[in-house]
């Protein structure tokens, strides 16, 4: 379980958030988000690769960031791309040697801005997508949110995302001949390898992704539940 690698996505901006920085740098009871993001994704793994995807800009904040809040994580820094797509495949690209010579069996994907994304939800995502070949988190939204009546259930689908590694590498491979970008790493991979068994992992409301300030009074209110423990 430990040929696994963790890609943290942080090169976003904070557009819908309002603010002129990237949310995944305020702070969250004490600590910065984007350290909350970390030390969860590395949490259940002894020897996982930790890949932080981050704006050029953001560099220096990054390590003094990392440095300071989470010291004993190593950290392996990546330029991200002008979307989510683009910076996932700059993260591919940075692990291709180490997938395609079979060091990496699985590459787990998670936005930045979900600092609440549980070490119990990372291993178990790495779990099914190694046995399966891909797990997503998802969790059943209220009929009542819907704007009309669908007689199918509907989930919200959420991060880490995980999946075999070589596939993953050669779906986002092919994307970039074909100039095709994919909503979340997901679509790629339903795309190019639709036989894939992508298993929906069931997962907890609580994994909050902060797009909105409103999004951190939930996420503070969460973590008080949780006794201050990630």
């Amino acid at each position: 379980m430990e040929r696994i690698a963790v890609v943290v996505l942080a090169a976003g901006s904070g557009a819908r958030f309002g603010h002129a920085t990237n949310k995944v740098w305020l702070p969250l009871s004490g600590r910065r988000i984007i350290s909350r993001s970390l030390a969860n994704a590395a949490k259940p793994f002894k020897n996982a690769r930790v890949v932080l995807v981050i704006h050029p800009d953001d560099e220096a904040l990054a390590k003094e960031v990392i440095a300071r809040e989470v010291p004993n994580l190593k950290v392996e820094i990546v330029y991200g791309g002008a979307t989510r797509h683009d910076s996932e495949y700059q993260a591919l690209m940075h692990l291709r040697s180490a997938i395609e010579s079979g060091e990496l069996d699985v590459v787990l994907i998670h936005d930045g801005a979900r600092p609440l994304a549980t070490a119990a939800l990372f291993k178990e995502i790495a779990e099914v997508a190694l046995k399966n070949g891909g797990a997503i988190p998802t969790i059943t939204v209220d009929p009542s949110e819907l704007d009309q009546k669908i007689d199918e259930p509907v989930v919200r689908v959420q991060t880490p995302q995980g999946f075999l590694a070589k596939e993953l590498l050669s779906a986002y491979l092919s994307a970039a001949k074909d100039s095709f970008t994919g909503t979340d790493t997901g679509a790629c991979i339903e795309k190019y390898f639709p036989t894939v068994n992508t298993i929906a992992v069931t997962a907890d409301a609580t994994n909050v992704k902060i797009t909105y300030p409103q999004d951190l009074v939930v996420a503070e209110h969460v973590l008080a539940k949780r006794g201050y423990k990630d």
